[in-house]
């Protein structure tokens, strides 16, 4: 596998060699937080929005503010090194440093998308719904749970991930303990009713989604509505249709929802393009 490794100082170092200190709080304590961008056609797509998010999960982390031209100074080294040929999937990471003491860690890592992100693109996903734990108050009530934040303790993710695999499906969709939808491990729960484009409020403590901000963007001029409205588990079997929208996998379409197949809707192949527009145009 292709591998890129850019710091924020500009150096492009040999990603296959160890670079990060054995106090390193992020990978210690899983102290920091990240960014997950795509890389198509030689340049990062909607990276204005992951900056902006990145500085977010910094903020809510108690992190230093992070210097987002020096982020863009090193996201561009990093993509023209890239080259234009493939796609990449980009990530920022960023972490408290050092338990030691010294500045924080602040890399720029490129790898070739994964081979089971170009197949949910292309053939859907089959998802299992998990309960998340918590009620969708708890951002409100408990700040210090970083609800909302991209943060790099992604174990309990990763579980549930494994979970589905147990179960013969490729991901999750989280439901609140007061049984409201979520999000996914990875990604934002989108549903169609009609020419309406439907998504959770991110007051339920849920990660505010670039792709689906994106494809909401694209779709109001298209004569879509556009709602952040409660979803209940009821409403996903009731949809007309299904997506779990990420930065890198774009909007895989759900093709079985806990063991229930779920037909095409009209729309998959619009929202498909929609998708793909949105990220080619939106930048910032």
């Amino acid at each position: 596998m292709t591998r890129l490794l850019v710091t924020l100082d500009g150096r492009i170092l040999d990603a296959d060699q160890p670079i990060l200190h054995s106090d390193d709080s992020g990978f210690v304590r899983g102290d920091g937080c990240f960014e997950t961008i795509l890389v198509r056609e030689g340049r990062p797509c909607v990276v204005g929005w992951h900056l902006a998010r990145l500085a977010t999960s910094a903020a809510m982390l108690d992190l230093s503010e992070p210097n987002l031209e020096t982020w863009r100074n090193a996201i561009d080294i990093a993509v023209r090194e890239w080259g234009v040929a493939n796609e990449g999937m980009m990530r920022l990471l960023l972490t408290r440093g050092r338990e030691s003491g010294g500045e924080p860690t602040a890399l720029v890592t490129v790898t070739e998308v994964p081979e089971r992100i170009v197949n949910g693109r292309a053939n859907g996903i089959g998802v299992v719904t998990l309960e998340r734990g918590f009620s969708t108050d708890l951002a409100k009530v408990a700040p210090w749970q970083l609800l909302g934040a991209k943060t790099l303790s992604y174990a309990t993710n990763m579980a549930a991930l494994r979970h589905a695999g147990r179960e013969g499906a490729d991901d999750v969709v989280f439901i609140s303990t007061d049984g409201k939808v979520l999000e996914g491990p990875r990604s934002t729960v989108v549903i169609t009713r009609g020419r309406t484009l439907l998504t959770p409020p991110t007051e339920f403590g849920i990660l505010p989604g670039t792709t689906q901000r994106a494809l909401f963007a694209v779709a109001q001029n298209r004569g879509y509505t556009c709602e952040y409205v409660p979803l209940e588990r009821a409403d996903l079997d009731n949809a007309d249709g299904l997506w779990l929208m990420s930065s890198v996998a774009l909007g895989a379409l759900v093709h079985t929802l806990d063991g229930r197949s779920l037909a095409v809707p009209a729309v998959a192949a619009e929202i498909a393009e929609m998708v793909d527009q949105a990220v080619a145009t939106i930048g910032g």
